[in-house]
Order: structure tokens, then C-alpha cells, then sequence
């Protein structure tokens, strides 16, 4: 069997136009995986294989290929950098050992980036540094190595310096090794010559090379101790000290060139082969119960322990339904049954195949760190578990982000309807961060997403993969209701009607809970005036009813309800009884406890040419957002602030009015605040008028 020790699971990240997908495509190259280079300008990209994805010129979906170099197997996975499918990085992340963030060297650290880096923390995932773009106007390495420790609060492990800046960018030092890597005007990525360091960088690259021994060996004290006092390490000390600190997130090797130009790609990949971990470094992946709680136990990487597969990732295609599974420990065989033990149910495992982007080989056998793709499973979604039948377990779930903004749509001609809620099935199961619901009054379709071009992207693919036209309705801001005092209450449910009875009392104070604590539920009743068996009713009763508020029909967050006291009557109490009766002591006092209207409030990241930083601000302040920080860069300013998402829509196109179309933006959910009263009675009034028809 393959050796896990020369495996390297990886992903590429970054912010919109950084060069993911471009430094993919050079991967591939280099490893011979493709013979001509696909650019994404000219919507050839092999790992932008979706229609959409070509003609955008962004990545939607993360894309998964397989490669080699230097003796050492490369899975590779390029993710999407816009801010709407983050849910893709996200669980990309999840099943990684690894990644390379590629920062524009002119853009530098953007805030997708900062996203990026964020759930990189959160998952643990070590990190090379990648400065891409160096032959572009306003490029500067430093810079974004400054930004970096500035921004990220990220310790950047500076490897290689670049050569010459924007056109004339030909090369760049190895500083560990003290030579340069020059390439010629050829564009070829192996047209390279090994040289001495040009004079001018000479000291700049001593310098360096000092402060990467001194950073590199605080992983090993020994050697940091016999460095003090003057014995110089080897080459291959050095290099295991960076490969461990690397592990440890206590720096992240950092490389520039130009993917674009076939520069200095050759040392990012020889870097991720050295410093990033094979499957069996990495934390094992720990298990949990059916409540999601850890139970101590972990998937250990080893193909001879039991199965244990996480599927991150479902996509449709032309050949039918994939799933994609890394597989943590055990092996996979065509032909073996395997459990969900997110369903209870087994599934028998038809064709595996190992992806090239939207390519394939057929596999009859894989193994503990692969990642695959199973044609045709039926009932597996993302985050599920699929293990060894006779050995179940539950893997660490996947956390998705509730949905932001919706849409109605409804298909333009009435025979489409089936078609369509077959497709928006499939849409469904392959991103969980995509939601579909029926309004029951109306009849319509409810789409909900992360954001506009969320949302714009799933209509196109309805519309041409499809064949689904819909009409689409106006955005629907997703609302949310709380309290804002607290108050003590009493409700009686009774009913009388020819043999037994209901009856069920209750006494509770209702008061608003802490931010993000959802619905909390304690009783202290005492001396059995209501039974304990009759507080679980109680709770269901409060529970069921926070979907729907009592001001405009929206999901009410953060409150606490405590049962104090109540009556029961011994033949016609029963759970029923108890569960109306919090029902219906929800409608009678939440319009008391100072019931309001919470929004969406979204954190708004826009760069912009330093004219218009002017207009720029008196925009979003007009739009209600509430400006937080200002920062000069090269090519511009970018504003940070938090805005309402109603005061968003359409905001890129009136953007790109006032900066002549060099401004670009990107948002994402920040938290909810309370609505100002003239917006709450304007969304009140359109929600019962909707509710009226």
C-alpha cells in the first residue's frame, strides 16, 4: 500500500483575484498533470470547469485534483475567494492536513483573505504563505509581509526575496540556500538558471537568512541554545525545524513570484513536499456522540484501523451524483457496504474514482488519507460519517452559517415546477449553506444564501444546467425578532367539552437572554404544583413557538422563559394540555416584554481609488453603516464598517458609478442590532399585508 508519509493533502486559498486557480493551473503544469496551461481570464481554467466559473472568471466551487512531485503525492483542492461561497473553504479546510494562502502582491491582505486565514486558525491547518502577482503595477513584497503580521497577527517565515518589482520582476534569492533563481523572458516554468545573488541584495538576503535561522530554531531549543553561542546548523537541522514549527502554526514559511509569469512556483510545491504535514502529523480527527459531544476517541490515520470517511462535499455533474470523502483511517474497496451513521443506513460503494477537476480515474481500492469521489450514493449529505458497519462512529461535524438573504422564485411556464424541485433537491444537498422552504401562504419558492451573487449563481445554473426559467422575486432580508424587558405572567389553558377535560396552569417570568444564547428553558417550580413530567411540554410549547414572532412572523432569538409555579388538575392535566398552554403564553406576553425588530447587520469591507473615498463614505453613511477603520495602501484606501444588509442591494453596480468602476467590495454577516422604529414599522406593515393576500 501507498506510503502516508508522502502524501500531502492541500488546499489553495485566498481573496478574489489573488491567483488561486491561476497557481493551480502552474501546479498541474510543473507535475505534468496538464500539458497547456488554462488561463482564467480566458475562462479556460481546469479547475473552473462550471459555465459559470469560466465566464465570471471566479472559482465557485472547490475543484479537486491529484498530482506528484518529487516522489510525493499532491491532492490538491482550489478554493473559491469569494465571500459567498466561503462555505466551500470552510469545509475544504475541514478535511486538508495543509494549504498555501496566495496574497496579491499589490492587493496584499485583502478581507476574504482575513476570513480565509480565520477558519484556517480555527481548523488548525498549517499554512505556507504564497505573495503572488510581484510582476504587477504596485506590487510590493514587504508590504504584504508587513501586512501580514499586521493584519493576520500571523508570524510570515520569509523564504524567498523577490528580484527586481512589477515589469521587471525576473527572479527570486532562495534565502536559506543564498542563491537566485532567474527566469528567462520565455514564459516557461523550467527556463530557469541557478545564479549568485545580484550585489544589491546581497546583505538584504544575509539579513534575512539570519532572522529565518533565529525564527526557524526557537521549534528546537538544543539548537537554539547552540546557536547563541556560535555553532551554525546544518542545512537538514534547519530544515526540520521549520517543517516542525510549520506544524505547530508557530510561523508559516512565506514565498513570492508570479504564477501568472511561471515564476518561483518550482519552491512553493518543493516547500509543501518539506514543511506541511503528511495525514499521520496532523491531530487526529476526533469523534463525538450523537449530540455532537467528544467522546475522548479519535480517527487514527492508519489504513489497517477500521473505516472512518468524513463526505465534505456532494456535487452533480454529468456522470451523476458524486461524493466527495476523505477517508481518515481503514480502507475503501469497490464493492464493500459501508454505514452512514448519520442515517442508520448502509450504502454499498458502486465506482470510486480519484478527480482531475472535472476528469476522472477509476480506483478499485483506497486507503487512510486519500480523498475520493463515490459515484452514486443515495442518502449521504455533507458532514456525514460513513465507517466500518461492524465499528460505527460519529466524526466532528461540519457547522454551517445560517443563511442571510432570500428570494421568491416560481418557473416561468407552470410545467417546469417538478423540474425545478428535483433540481433545487440536488442544489440543496451539494451546498448546505443554500436553503430552499415553501411559503405555505403564498405558495412560493424561498430561496435563501450567503449573499446577491450567491443567490445569482444558483438562478443561472437553474436557468442553463437545468433548463429551469424562473422569475425572481425582490431580495428578502432574513429579519429576526427578541425582547427587551423582562416580565412575570400567568396563563391558564382550560377546556371543557363532555368527558376529559384539559387544564393546565402556568406561572413563568420571561426576560431576553444573553446575545447568541438562542432559547434557554429552566423550571424552579417546587413542591409539584406543576409535575416534572409535565416541564418538558412546557419547554416544547416556548420552543415551537420562538419560529414565529409575535411582531411580523420572524424567528425570535435570545430569550430565557423560567417556570416558577402553576396548578394541575390530576384527571385533566395531561403534556398536551401544558404544551398549549405555553403556547399560548407566548402570544399573550411577548408584545409585554417590549417585543423588537432585529436585522442583519453586515461587516462591509470596500477598497477604492483615494478620489472617491469621499464619496465612498457619504454613501455608506447614508446607507445607515457605521464606518470603523480607514487604511491607506498602495493603489488605494479601504474602508472597513458595519452596514444593514436592506442597505445593500445593488450596492456593487452604484459602487462602481462613483469609482468609475475601480471600486470593488465584499461583505459578510456580522451580527443582528436592533432595527430603527421607522424600518421596523415598514417591515411589519409589508409582512402583514403579505400575510393579508
Amino acid at each position: 500500500m501507498a506510503d502516508l508519509a508522502k502524501y500531502r493533502n492541500i488546499g489553495i486559498f485566498a481573496h478574489v483575484d489573488a491567483g488561486k486557480t491561476t497557481t493551480t493551473e502552474r501546479i498541474l503544469k510543473l507535475t505534468g498533470q496538464i500539458h497547456k496551461t488554462g488561463e482564467v481570464h480566458e475562462g479556460e481554467a481546469t479547475t473552473d470547469f462550471m459555465e459559470q466559473e469560466a465566464e465570471r472568471g471566479i472559482t465557485i466551487q472547490s475543484a479537486a485534483v491529484s498530482c506528484f512531485w518529487n516522489d510525493h503525492r499532491l491532492n490538491v483542492i482550489d478554493t473559491p475567494g469569494h465571500v459567498d461561497f466561503t462555505v466551500e473553504v470552510y469545509r475544504s479546510l475541514k478535511v486538508l492536513d495543509g494549504g498555501v494562502g496566495v496574497f496579491c502582491g499589490s492587493g496584499g491582505v485583502e478581507p476574504q483573505s482575513e476570513t480565509n486565514w480565520r477558519y484556517a486558525n480555527e481548523s488548525e491547518v498549517a499554512r505556507l504563505i504564497f505573495v503572488n502577482k510581484l510582476d504587477r503595477m504596485g506590487a510590493d513584497f514587504y508590504r504584504v509581509v508587513g501586512q501580514v503580521e499586521k493584519v493576520l497577527g500571523a508570524n510570515p517565515l520569509v523564504m524567498t526575496l523577490p528580484i527586481g518589482i512589477e515589469d521587471d520582476f525576473c527572479g527570486v534569492v532562495d534565502v536559506l540556500n543564498q542563491k537566485a533563481l532567474v527566469w528567462d523572458d520565455s514564459g516557461l516554468p523550467e527556463n530557469y538558471e541557478v545564479q549568485d545573488i545580484p550585489a544589491d541584495l546581497v546583505e538584504k538576503a544575509a539579513e534575512y537568512r539570519e532572522q529565518l535561522i533565529e525564527t526557524a530554531l526557537e521549534a528546537d531549543d538544543d539548537l537554539l541554545m547552540a546557536y547563541m553561542e556560535g555553532e551554525e546548523p546544518t542545512l537538514e537541522q534547519i530544515k526540520a525545524c521549520i517543517r516542525k514549527g510549520t506544524r505547530e502554526l508557530l510561523f508559516f514559511p512565506t514565498f513570492c513570484g508570479s504564477a501568472f509569469k511561471n515564476k518561483g512556483i518550482q519552491l512553493v510545491l518543493d516547500a509543501v513536499v518539506d514543511y506541511l504535514p503528511a495525514p499521520t502529523e496532523v491531530d487526529p480527527q476526533p469523534l463525538t456522540d450523537e449530540e455532537g459531544e467528544p467522546t475522548g476517541e479519535v480517527a487514527t490515520v492508519s489504513a489497517e484501523e477500521p473505516l472512518r470517511a468524513l463526505a465534505f462535499k456532494i456535487m452533480d455533474d454529468r456522470f451523476g451524483a458524486l461524493t466527495f470523502i476523505r477517508i481518515y483511517s481503514g480502507r475503501m474497496k469497490k464493492g464493500d457496504t459501508i454505514l452512514n451513521s448519520a442515517t442508520g443506513k448502509t450504502e454499498r460503494i458502486g465506482r470510486m474514482v480519484e478527480m482531475q477537476a472535472d476528469d476522472r480515474n477509476e480506483l478499485t481500492e483506497a486507503q487512510a488519507g486519500d480523498i475520493i469521489a463515490v459515484v452514486g450514493m443515495k442518502n449521504v449529505q455533507t458532514g456525514h460519517t460513513l465507517c466500518d458497519p461492524k465499528d460505527p462512529c460519529i466524526l466532528e461535524a461540519m457547522v454551517f452559517p445560517e443563511p442571510v438573504i432570500s428570494i421568491s422564485v416560481k418557473p416561468k411556464d407552470k410545467g417546469s415546477t417538478e423540474k425545478m424541485g428535483i433540481a433545487i433537491g440536488k442544489m440543496v444537498a451539494e451546498d448546505p449553506s443554500f436553503r430552499v422552504e415553501t411559503d405555505e401562504d403564498s405558495g412560493e419558492t424561498i430561496l435563501s444564501g450567503m449573499g446577491e451573487l450567491h443567490l445569482d449563481i444558483k438562478v443561472d445554473i437553474l436557468k442553463r444546467t437545468y433548463g429551469v426559467e424562473l422569475e425572481v422575486g425582490q431580495p428578502q432580508v432574513a429579519y429576526r425578532e427578541t425582547i427587551t424587558q423582562e416580565i412575570e405572567d400567568s396563563f391558564t389553558h382550560k377546556k371543557q367539552s363532555g368527558g376529559s377535560g384539559q387544564f393546565g396552569k402556568i406561572d413563568y417570568r420571561i426576560k431576553p437572554g444573553e446575545p447568541n444564547s438562542g432559547f434557554v428553558f429552566n423550571s424552579t417550580v417546587v413542591g409539584g404544583n406543576v409535575p416534572k413530567e409535565f416541564w418538558p411540554a412546557v419547554e416544547k410549547g416556548f420552543a415551537g413557538m420562538m419560529e414565529s414572532g409575535v411582531l411580523a412572523g420572524f424567528p425570535t432569538l435570545d430569550v430565557e422563559v423560567e417556570l416558577f409555579d402553576g396548578s394541575f388538575h390530576a384527571v385533566d392535566s395531561s403534556a398536551v394540555a401544558f404544551e398549549i398552554a405555553a403556547k399560548g403564553a407566548f402570544r399573550q406576553s411577548m408584545p409585554k416584554a417590549g417585543a423588537q425588530l432585529l436585522e442583519p447587520i453586515m461587516k462591509v469591507d470596500v477598497f477604492t481609488p483615494e478620489d472617491n473615498v469621499g464619496d465612498v463614505i457619504g454613501d455608506l453613511n447614508r446607507r445607515r453603516g457605521m464606518i470603523k477603520d480607514q487604511e491607506a495602501g498602495a493603489t488605494g484606501v479601504r474602508i472597513k464598517g458595519d452596514v444593514p444588509l436592506s442597505e445593500m442591494f445593488g450596492y456593487i453596480g452604484h459602487l462602481r458609478t462613483i469609482t468609475s468602476g475601480r471600486g470593488q467590495f465584499s461583505m459578510e454577516f456580522s451580527h443582528y442590532s436592533a432595527c430603527p422604529q421607522n424600518v421596523a414599522d415598514e417591515v411589519i406593515a409589508a409582512a402583514k399585508e403579505a400575510n393579508k393576500d
